[in-house]
């Protein structure tokens, strides 16, 4: 949920003054010659600020298809977490310990929990990383992707998948100061019906507390709101287009207004548009995965049919380029609307994902590893979710360091 995610941004900026400026870049990351892979890891560009994230993905995506993946992955995304509990993005070396400098965030340590409690048999993991997860929390119920920084729509979404997934109730998991839920935070991030964008979710409010439409946000907001992960299965069947939010607000509404906004914000019903700048009428293949798994969890499996037709005609080389996170992502869509993703528009992407890291154990239809992909490792173009965009920093207040991590195109308006 990423989040989640979200297609796909991660990056990551600390600002050591309180009086540095805050700052916007973009920048296309490549492979870095001095970083050495492990092994263990799925796709090949590098780590550094995605290493978790996709490797968690990946994992997911494999388990919800039968797959039981190589021990060596596995190994390699617990010996991640820190003793807090957390995880950062991606760190180089494990054997070294967490210290102060260690940024770990909630969308990493959120994915992992999802990963872990579906392969089974890492409880106490998946504890020490839902404590973590709860000592971060925001006075207002959410999350921010690192501790301390302001509450977002995609961390929070993708963490409260993180709790569901571990067993725990995220209505009752509440902020010690303020005594708020993550739903509380979602619903106050939901664009009131009467404004422009009337029933999405914003990333964030801006400096004025304004929130602005964000498809990627609201994606991760409707599997919030509705208590869902990353992995889902299509709702209850619902419809509808109108904004609702007279009287008092449930983030179970505000899911399915932002269920309706999705649809309405496709394309031709198909496909959402790119909002970076410059390349805002080029398509989202990372977005509309996501838009795909919301509506199906939403329960509005007849609108995923247009987007999810899109993007077994579309997606193919994005995802060749983009990696194992690309590969995951179009796989938790094709699970939620019911379709088969070994055969997805011609492509396998079962073995395609298998493809980008080392072999697995063994797949539900055939008990043995798909021989196929043993040694294979495919070369994806960059880290997994697409290119990587540095998306904003933002001053902390009281601890001086600025941020902000993203997994999907955070903080880009619709």
């Amino acid at each position: 949920m990423n989040v989640r995610r979200s297609a796909a941004v991660l990056a990551a900026v600390a600002v050591i003054s309180t009086a540095a400026a805050p700052a916007a870049l973009a920048d296309e990351a490549s492979p870095s010659p001095s970083v050495a892979l492990p092994s263990g890891l799925y796709g090949t560009s590098d780590p550094t600020y995605d290493g978790v994230w996709r490797q968690s993905l990946a994992l997911l995506a494999q388990d919800t298809v039968g797959v039981k993946p190589a021990t060596k992955t596995v190994d390699w995304l617990v010996g991640q977490q820190c003793t807090e509990g957390g995880f950062a993005a991606y760190r180089a070396d494990a054997d070294k310990a967490c210290d102060a400098k260690t940024m770990l965030d909630s969308n990493s340590t959120a994915a992992a929990v999802q990963a872990l409690v579906a392969l089974g048999g890492h409880d106490g993991q998946v504890g020490k990383a839902v404590t973590w997860l709860k000592s971060v929390q925001n006075e207002d119920g959410g999350w921010g992707y690192a501790a301390g920084g302001a509450s977002d729509t995609n961390s929070t979404g993708i963490v409260v998948g993180a709790l569901a997934a571990a067993g725990e109730k995220p209505a009752e998991v509440t902020s010690s100061k303020g005594g708020k839920s993550p739903y509380d935070a979602l619903v106050k991030l939901a664009v009131p019906c009467d404004d422009k964008g009337g029933g999405a979710f914003a990333y964030q409010p801006d400096k004025k507390g304004k929130l602005a439409a964000n498809a990627d946000a609201t994606a991760a907001g409707v599997l919030g709101g509705l208590g869902k992960g990353l992995v889902t299965t299509a709702g209850k069947t619902q419809d509808g287009d109108d904004c609702s939010d007279s009287g008092t607000l449930t983030a179970g509404q505000a899911a399915g207004n932002g269920a309706a906004y999705l649809v309405g914000a496709l394309t031709d019903g198909s496909y959402l548009k790119s909002s970076l700048a410059g390349a805002e009428d080029q398509p989202d293949y990372s977005n509309t995965a996501d838009a795909v798994v919301a509506l199906a969890a939403a329960g509005r499996t007849a609108d995923t049919r247009k987007p999810l037709a899109w993007l077994e005609k579309n997606s193919a080389d994005w995802a060749a380029q983009s990696g194992p996170a690309a590969y995951a992502q179009l796989i938790f869509a094709a699970h939620a609307a019911g379709a088969d993703p070994s055969e997805f528009g011609g492509q396998d992407l079962v073995r395609q994902l298998n493809a980008t890291g080392p072999a697995p154990q063994a797949t539900d239809s055939s008990g043995k590893a798909d021989k196929a992909t043993e040694g294979e490792k495919k070369d994806d173009g960059d880290s997994g979710l697409g290119v990587w965009w540095i998306i904003g920093v933002g001053l902390v207040a009281g601890i001086g360091i600025g941020f902000l991590l993203s997994g999907r195109n955070k903080k880009q308006q619709l």
